[in-house]
C-alpha cells in the first residue's frame, strides 16, 4: 500500500468513493459528491492523501477548517472513507496515521470527527489513533427527511501544545 498526496487527477477515484460512503447513508450528511473545484475549496490544500493498493485508489483522507476564526486555525475536520473491498487490510490505519503527522507538520493542534453511533468500524478506528469520545450530538441534523445523531471524537496533538 503506498499513501500519496492528493491531487486534481486523482479526484475522480475519489469521488466514486464518497458517493459509496454517501450511499451507505452511514457516513456523511451529504446526499452527493461536489465537483473538484468545491470540494477542493472547503478543504485545507495540506493532508489530503490517497491510499493506492495494485494501481488503485482505495481510500482517502483529508482535513477541512472547523472555522474561519483566527482561534481556530489548528482545528480540523476528519474526513476519511475507503471503497468497501479496502476494508480491514489496514487503508483506514494508514490514512488516519498520515492524517495526524501532516495535521502536526502544518500547526494543527486539534481533530475532530462526528460520525455517526452505528459506523463502529469508524469510531473503533479513531479510537485505535488516539481519538477521544467528546460526546453524542442528539439529532444534530437530518438525513434524507431523518433526524440522525453524531458521535464527536477528537484528537489532541502531544506534539503541539
Amino acid at each position: 500500500m503506498l499513501i500519496q498526496s492528493l491531487e486534481p487527477a486523482h479526484w475522480p477515484a475519489v469521488r466514486a468513493i464518497y458517493l459509496e460512503g454517501i450511499a451507505t447513508r452511514t457516513a456523511t450528511f451529504e446526499e452527493d459528491a461536489p465537483d473538484w473545484e468545491l470540494w477542493n475549496s472547503k478543504h485545507h490544500q495540506h493532508s489530503r492523501f490517497i491510499a493506492v493498493e495494485d494501481g488503485s485508489v482505495a481510500g482517502w483522507a483529508a482535513l477541512s477548517p472547523v472555522s474561519p476564526r483566527h482561534v481556530y486555525r489548528g482545528v480540523a475536520e476528519v474526513s476519511i472513507y475507503f471503497a468497501g473491498p479496502a476494508g480491514g487490510r489496514g487503508v483506514g490505519r494508514n490514512l488516519i496515521q498520515a492524517l495526524i503527522e501532516s495535521s502536526e507538520a502544518h500547526g494543527i493542534w486539534t481533530l475532530q470527527s462526528a460520525i455517526f453511533p452505528e459506523n463502529v468500524a469508524s469510531i473503533r478506528l479513531h479510537q485505535r489513533a488516539g481519538f477521544r469520545t467528546i460526546g453524542e450530538r442528539e439529532r444534530i441534523g437530518q438525513l434524507a427527511g431523518e433526524w440522525r445523531t453524531t458521535v464527536l471524537m477528537e484528537r489532541r496533538s502531544r506534539v503541539i501544545s
